[in-house]
């Protein structure tokens, strides 16, 4: 594989992929940025593991470490694979993941039905106000069904019977957490739970609104932030290469550990 790229989007929610393209649009205009998809059949069982395997078969021909980033479940099969291959790695992003990774919406949506007495379109149709909130434009009908679909194409790992866990911590490349203050799935304690794990470097991002899918609607203040932090992480590590600052307005606050 040529070293086409330096930035790999990661998707394991192809329902939902559709929230991811606002940002991506933004990037692609700065740098290429390629997209790996992986989505699981109602055959198979469910596997975390087996989506690390396929990103590694799909990287492990390339000559130089790369940039990954990814919203959600993308971002935990991200999360798993920088750390069983960190020399693939040239830093990592993750959007809207809390420190326990297995933290997703599926995981609020498995709580949900067991202790309300509604039925599941009841619950998405419950769940699709408070992951996107009252400015979203989209019918609710077609959002309750793509979440309905995620819930049987993502490796999410929890089910009506069991909730379960996953490892914390952090990896050793480098690292952007981000996250929204209006996020009903990763709240503000499980984005600042992050912290003990931050290298040097390492960064956590909080923007004002916008919810799970913050990125859907602030597409330019989220960009710009990955483009900075994928420029400083070049510096660093090319320090003869001349940094150039990417404008960005201001949605956010800033915690660079270091």
């Amino acid at each position: 594989m040529q070293d086409r790229f330096q930035v790999l989007w990661l998707n394991a929610s192809p329902s939902l992929k559709h929230f991811d393209m606002p940002l991506l649009r933004y990037l692609s205009q700065h740098i290429p940025v390629f997209c790996w998809e992986y989505s699981q059949t109602q055959d198979e069982a469910c596997s975390l593991d087996q989506a690390v395997v396929l990103l590694h078969d799909y990287l492990k021909f390339r000559n130089a470490p790369v940039h990954l980033a990814g919203h959600g479940m993308g971002g935990v099969v991200g999360l798993m694979y920088a750390r069983r291959y960190p020399r693939r790695v040239c830093s990592l992003t993750l959007l809207a993941v809390a420190a326990q990774p297995a933290t997703t919406w599926h995981t609020h949506y498995y709580v949900q039905r067991q202790l309300l007495p509604c039925s599941r379109q009841q619950v998405l149709a419950q769940m699709v106000r408070s992951l996107f909130g009252s400015q979203f434009s989209y019918p609710v009908r077609d959002l309750v069904t793509a979440l309905s679909r995620d819930l049987e194409e993502t490796p999410a790992l929890h089910s009506l019977f069991k909730l379960v866990s996953l490892t914390k911590g952090g990896v050793s490349a480098p690292l952007m957490i981000c996250g929204s203050e209006s996020d009903p799935v990763v709240s503000l304690l499980g984005l600042y739970e992050w912290h003990q794990w931050l290298k040097p470097g390492d960064r956590l991002i909080e923007f004002a609104d916008g919810h799970h899918f913050f990125h859907t609607f602030y597409p330019e203040q989220v960009g710009a932030e990955l483009l900075e932090f994928w420029q400083a992480t070049d510096v660093q590590q090319t320090p003869d290469e001349t940094a150039q600052t990417v404008p960005h307005q201001s949605l956010k606050a800033v915690r660079d550990k270091g």
